[in-house]
């Protein structure tokens, strides 16, 4: 009888244990940075809240950040992406920038958002990260059409923007897969002609970079194209996605 019992029991014990499921993984995490050591854009508030609420419902999680010594090599490696929004001037000294590109190496994702191009002018490794820097923007608002793109070629149906519009000191497309232009016949101060990339992705590195030069202005962050714009970028950052 006491055989059975211990049998009996055993037997319970392992369907007990086999019906409890597995603890979940914890999420993907996203670490957000605004640090500033130039002009800071009034939009950073609704950037940071916006971006919070792409990665929630990508299912990862967000920590926002200006301080600079979150980038260690230890505490990078607690996430998936690192963006740069509207990040300026000198924001990292170089064991902070070591850190960062041991982060991209290691299969790390990158999102910068409008100046995050305006950021780390004398780091050349970043600014082959984020694709081209900032050269210029036209005085005030401007208004014009962004043209989404696949392969160099137009992508769909193109749809209007006012916001700050940059000039970059060089195309970025030999380097870049490019997702959108401006048209610059739309508006005045535009001083890449033709060919005015405005949204881009590429391998970089070991991992993988986004940059749209979108986001100057807080409502721009209610635009459902930008929206969709950020949510591709966060997935294709995150490695979730080819699609950027």
């Amino acid at each position: 009888m006491a055989i059975f019992r211990t049998v009996v029991s055993a037997v319970l014990l392992g369907t007990l244990l086999s019906a409890t499921p597995a603890p979940a993984a914890p999420p993907e995490r996203v670490l957000i940075f605004t640090k500033t050591a130039g002009f800071r854009h009034d939009a950073i508030p609704t950037a940071v809240a916006t971006l919070r609420t792409l990665v929630a419902d990508a299912g990862m999680a967000a920590d926002h950040t200006e301080d600079a010594n979150d980038f260690s090599a230890a505490n990078l490696a607690r996430y998936r992406v690192v963006v740069f929004a509207s990040t300026t001037g000198d924001v990292l000294d170089e064991a902070q920038q070591a850190a960062m590109e041991g982060f991209v190496r290691g299969g790390g994702g990158f999102v910068g958002v409008h100046a995050a191009a305006d950021t780390e002018y004398d780091w050349p490794w970043y600014g082959r990260l984020v694709g081209a820097y900032f050269a210029s923007h036209p005085p005030g608002l401007q208004s014009t059409q962004v043209q989404p793109e696949l392969d160099g070629q137009p992508a769909g149906a193109r749809w209007p923007i006012t916001d700050e519009l940059y000039n970059y000191r060089t195309n970025p497309r030999p380097q870049v897969r490019v997702i959108a232009t401006v048209d610059e016949r739309g508006y005045s101060g535009g001083t890449m002609g033709a060919d005015h990339p405005i949204a881009w992705c590429h391998d970089y590195d070991g991992g993988r970079s986004w940059y749209t030069g979108l986001g100057h202005e807080a409502n721009v962050y209610a635009d459902a194209n930008v929206i969709e714009q950020l949510t591709r970028g966060l997935r294709y950052a995150a490695s979730r996605s080819d699609d950027c």
